[in-house]
């Protein structure tokens, strides 16, 4: 049993990290360059940002350290790319709250569209009702 145990606490520690990595804006801006254009550098990632490569560095180790980006070196060019894999975990994780919000989703529509069954026949009487008055109030 310990053994299930340790590999939840790692999938939820794995979890926490993507999860983290994902929470600053930045970071999602750098993940999605990578996603949209491929590899880059660290200088070429660091451009659009008002900040400095430093603290783009910082960024990527978060994003690396939840296993979202990779780094490879080639002499002082530092190449990052993005890996989707951690992105998947999130998906399945995911999972079971769309079969909640599913569920929650058609149950609210089978009461919407009992309610407009209710509702339609009630407004044709009424209808019917207002029109037949008016005929009298003509006649």
């Amino acid at each position: 049993m310990p053994a299930v145990s340790d590999r939840r606490v790692s999938r939820d520690d794995r979890l926490d990290a993507v999860l983290h990595a994902l929470s600053d804006r930045t970071r999602r801006a750098l993940l999605r360059r990578l996603a949209e254009r491929g590899p880059a550098m660290v200088t070429e990632l660091a451009a659009p940002f008002d900040m400095t490569r430093v603290a783009v560095a910082k960024h990527l180790r978060v994003l690396e350290s939840a296993g979202l980006v990779s780094r490879t070196i080639e002499g002082r060019i530092h190449r990052c790319s993005m890996s989707a894999e951690p992105l998947r975990e999130i998906e399945h994780w995911l999972d079971d709250y769309r079969v909640f919000w599913t569920r929650k989703l058609d149950a609210l529509a089978r009461f919407a569209e009992s309610e407009d069954t209710i509702a339609r026949p009630a407004a044709e009487s009424e209808a019917a009702v207002r029109a037949g008055g008016r005929r009298k109030g003509r006649a």
